[in-house]
């Protein structure tokens, strides 16, 4: 059974990025706004080729997951 914990600091930890809560206000007050409507959030510019490939299987392969990287996604896009 896995427990492991799927919030935003551990998704930044996954994607390889500072993971603090101020680290994670930060990064989303500097590309919050950028994402066209149209955009899933793995095309972002702000994102390197590895941690698009992690958002992609992140929603396609588990179910946890997704709900971060949607909250993410949301957080992104105000």
């Amino acid at each position: 059974m896995d427990t492991a914990t799927r919030d935003l600091n551990t998704l930044f930890d996954q994607l390889g990025l500072a993971s603090s809560d101020h680290d994670i206000e930060d990064f989303i007050h500097q590309h919050g706004g950028t994402l066209a409507d149209s955009m899933h959030l793995h095309q972002a510019p702000f994102w390197n080729e590895s941690q698009s490939k992690f958002l992609v299987e992140a929603v396609r392969e588990d179910a946890e997951w997704a709900e971060t990287v949607d909250t993410l996604s949301a957080l992104l896009r105000h």
